[in-house]
């Protein structure tokens, strides 16, 4: 009977709490961590050394205009899903071998926010 009253009582606060979901990932905590790629990216069409990641969620790898890419990630297919965001940032050479991306977010939280950063600018004229 107890067991059933806490279960009742999580399943009643999660309901009611949706704060919950957003803390999974904080766009505005991702844009302050985006500095740190803003070296190499921009979230305009402006390319630098990497290319712009506006409107990158959805967007096949490889295909910015006048961006510079490495074979392999021109060939690699991909299409960046969060999913595979979550697996380039936190190691882009295991995910595209080949690729000329060696800067690695070990933070899940902080690949979390980013991306969740990057979904909030849509989609951009970069596509």
């Amino acid at each position: 009977m107890k067991r059933m009253k806490l279960a009742t009582f999580c399943v009643l606060g999660l309901a009611l709490c949706p704060s919950l979901a957003a803390a999974e990932s904080d766009a505005g905590r991702g844009e302050k961590i985006f500095n740190r790629c803003s070296g190499c990216h921009t979230v305009n069409s402006q390319n630098r050394v990497g290319p712009s990641l506006s409107g990158v969620v959805g967007r096949k790898a490889g295909t910015v205009e006048g961006a510079r890419y490495s074979k392999a990630l021109t060939q690699s297919g991909l299409v960046w899903t969060e999913e595979n965001l979550d697996a380039y940032l936190a190691a882009p050479a295991t995910l595209v071998r080949g690729t000329t991306m060696t800067v690695r977010i070990a933070n899940g939280q902080d690949r979390q926010d980013i991306i969740a950063y990057l979904k909030s600018l849509g989609s951009g004229s970069a596509q």
